[in-house]
């Protein structure tokens, strides 16, 4: 792929904020998928300070040809970690926390009563920061512990259009991704979904991949460039420019939903702090 478009620069700025928020993290033992996913928005999120916690450790027991999260076997779960987070929230006076993980095949529950442990305790220490969750493709059961725990928004991010799916996603299908935001939807609770560009989809696709989203309840949506954080990783097909980023922004709004983010720099916990629904 060429080189990268003057719009894909990024400005590298440390401030007193990210060397706030870097310290707590590093304290706490906590992991972000902001450096764990090699997230381009790290510098500016941490010096506005937020941050996106990733639970359940940094191992992830799938392979996604996407992502730049390690892979393999993870260790045992941290009790202490829930914890740990609501601590973070704390300290950060974070009014919107996100919390995202690793996916956790090995476990029984898949992860899913650790989700629950964490929302409570980020509650009880913060009751009135608002809870966002960005989850695996949990349905049923495992999903419904997590809806009971009742955060404010729960995402659950399709990636890519259906045919690239297979492609880019290791284990997850398309359809499985809908009907957990079918299910999530279906509770009340605000449904989010994430969408990269630049695998080689059409715009024909990405327009029906926002319409699928919509018609199973899904209200936002965020749509951002997909960039190769590391040479094992599927490489870039196209730089979307930013118009036409606008253009899947103004189809989102028609099709009713309530927020969008759509640029080529944003990515699924981009600026959602700012959200106001």
């Amino acid at each position: 792929m060429n080189r990268k478009p003057a719009w894909l620069k990024i400005k590298i700025e440390n401030t007193e904020n990210f060397a706030f928020v870097k310290k707590i993290v590093a304290e706490n033992q906590l992991h972000t998928i902001c450096s764990s996913g090699k997230c381009p928005n790290q510098c500016d999120c941490w010096s506005r300070g937020t941050a996106t916690f990733m639970i359940m450790g940094d191992i992830c027991t799938r392979n996604c040809k996407f992502c730049a999260t390690k892979t393999g076997k993870p260790f045992p779960l941290a009790t202490s970690e829930p914890g740990k987070v609501a601590e973070s929230v704390f300290l950060m006076r974070l009014q919107h926390c996100i919390v995202t993980s690793v996916d956790r095949d090995d476990l029984p529950d898949k992860g899913a009563s650790h989700w629950t442990k964490t929302v409570l305790k980020i509650r009880e220490l913060n009751p009135d920061t608002i809870i966002e969750l960005l989850i695996p493709d949990y349905k049923n059961e495992l999903l419904q512990m997590v809806i009971d725990a009742k955060p404010y928004i729960i995402g659950h991010n399709l990636e890519t259009v259906e045919r690239l799916t297979p492609q880019v996603r290791s284990v997850a299908t398309y359809q499985n991704s809908l009907e957990t935001l079918r299910q999530v939807s279906a509770s009340g609770i605000l449904t989010k979904t994430g969408l990269m560009v630049g695998l080689g989809e059409t715009e024909t696709e990405v327009l029906q991949t926002l319409v699928d989203a919509r018609n199973v309840g899904t209200s936002v949506v965020t749509i951002g460039q997909y960039l190769q954080p590391a040479k094992n990783n599927i490489a870039v097909k196209q730089y979307i420019t930013p118009e036409q980023f606008v253009n899947y922004k103004s189809y989102a709004l028609s099709l009713g939903y309530k927020h969008v983010e759509s640029a080529p720099l944003v990515r699924s916990s981009y600026m959602m702090d700012a959200i106001a629904i």
